[in-house]
């Protein structure tokens, strides 16, 4: 990460110096700032329109959805999300709560990779990626191959591939996927005369999606690199044999109606981006029920007024009567969002955070540190995650409302970037999540008030000097 447009991991110098050339034309004024909107006035209370959920067969009678988010409610503890937050929600997103989902919770790299590889060889029709990072190593190679192996078996693979995530990539790395018939699309290119509808230079494609014949579907925050290649629980998370610390992360694998959802994302975001035509295949195939899990499929663009999973959660927080659990890698919240942890944390809520402890972006890292005062003062809990790079993008609210995501709690990801989260309902899968969380709870140590005030001028210099950055972080 870094100023404007660096990526979130280590920064590649072409990258850096791109980066630092933005930021001084922004503080010139020559580069336009949008802004978070104030939606808050927008989250009071609704006159609670009945929420309508969505079977593999069409949409559900307003009596069966109401009968399953009554079971799910008794199920879980006692909420407001269920009577309130949904249907603002849905009006607020626009896509459906869709009933039969299975949802597979993956931990880290070689979970992940090892599932995407397995639906990656079962694939019949197509394989529709969309990624930020992909990088020319040992992973990134593995997922070529996989993918070109597929393309000549005529299986139609689609690619979109973020610009500046791909900026250290070299260009014969996609030449060989592009001469195989790979169709390939550069989001929003580094270079203006490769643009196809206008220079948008900020305006990033931070979503990981995989689509396998429009019935499996792999999201959350892991992107294509080798530096997911361990574990961040074995060993006891101990660097590994290259003195580099595992990255922790989380991802989704998804079946059921919600794959339309994604697919409908997919194919909006390469014909926003002008791609050419897509080959004719079977996106979406007849859905089918494959479990019993409740999925909304939310995806943000800085094309929108606003951001809808920022909206969403802000409406959740808000929503919130026992617990707000949120695990993020890049923390630097604008004033909504801390008003409403301070809000909830007020109000009697557990809101417990797990930020990083070390970091692949200094700004970042000490712009969050900037707020933990505030915070811990409101009764907010704050943990940092030992021995790890962590990249997770999770939240758990009152153990009912879980999101798994690439969103980072900042201004990047709520304004310049295009994101994708799926909200899960029900106390089944929370309990997962919450078992997830409180295993990094238990390797993480706890910011105390107290111990914090005490640190030195050096870091409290660094916080302020990174938070005046924290628009173009």
């Amino acid at each position: 990460m870094g100023p404007t447009i660096a990526r979130q991991h280590t920064p590649h110098p072409i990258a850096a110096r791109l980066a630092s050339g933005l930021a001084v034309l922004a503080l010139l004024g020559l580069v336009c700032c949008s802004s978070l909107p104030r939606i808050t006035p927008d989250l009071a209370r609704t006159s609670g329109r009945p929420v309508q959920l969505q079977g593999a067969n069409g949409p559900l009678s307003a009596a069966q959805s109401k009968l399953i988010l009554d079971k799910l409610e008794r199920r879980g503890e006692t909420t407001n999300i269920f009577d309130r937050h949904l249907a603002l929600e849905e009006a607020i997103v626009g896509s459906p709560l869709s009933t039969g989902n299975q949802v597979r919770l993956l931990q880290d790299g070689p979970a992940t990779y090892q599932a995407m590889f397995t639906a990656i060889a079962s694939a019949r029709d197509h394989i529709n990626m969309e990624t930020y990072i992909l990088d020319d190593d040992e992973i990134g190679q593995r997922f070529a191959q996989a993918l070109i192996a597929k393309q000549r078996q005529g299986v139609q693979v689609n690619l979109i591939r973020d610009s500046v995530g791909t900026l250290a990539t070299p260009a014969a790395f996609f030449k060989q996927m592009s001469e195989s018939g790979i169709a390939m699309l550069e989001f929003n290119p580094v270079n203006p005369l490769a643009a196809r509808k206008g220079w948008e230079l900020n305006q990033r494609d931070h979503r990981k999606l995989l689509i396998v014949d429009g019935r499996t579907a792999f999201l959350g925050g892991i992107n294509i690199s080798s530096v997911y290649s361990g574990g961040s629980f074995s060993t006891k998370a101990k660097p590994k044999p290259d003195g580099k610390l595992a990255w922790r992360d989380t991802h989704l694998q998804l079946q059921g109606p919600v794959v339309a959802e994604l697919q409908k994302l997919f194919i909006a975001t390469w014909e926003n981006q002008k791609g050419k035509p897509l080959a004719a295949k079977k996106y979406y195939p007849a859905p089918e029920k494959a479990g019993r899990q409740i999925v909304r499929a939310i995806g943000s663009s800085p094309d929108e007024a606003y951001s809808l999973i920022y909206a969403t959660l802000l409406s959740a927080i808000g929503s919130a009567e026992t617990s707000v659990h949120l695990t993020n890698a890049y923390f630097v919240p604008d004033p909504q969002l801390l008003a409403a942890l301070e809000a909830a944390a007020r109000r009697g809520v557990d809101v417990t955070l797990i930020l990083p402890s070390q970091t692949d972006s200094a700004l970042v890292f000490h712009a969050g540190r900037g707020y933990y005062d505030q915070l811990l003062r409101a009764g907010v809990k704050i943990f940092e995650r030992r021995d790890v790079i962590l990249h997770s993008k999770t939240g758990l609210i009152d153990g009912v409302w879980a999101t798994v995501g690439s969103t980072n709690l900042d201004w990047r990801s709520f304004l310049h970037n295009q994101e994708l989260n799926a909200v899960v309902l029900g106390a089944e899968f929370g309990a997962q999540l919450q078992t997830l969380f409180d295993e990094d709870l238990a390797a993480s140590d706890a910011i105390v008030l107290e111990q914090w005030e005490q640190r030195g001028l050096d870091l409290r210099l660094k916080e302020y000097f990174a938070r005046l950055w924290a628009y173009w972080l």
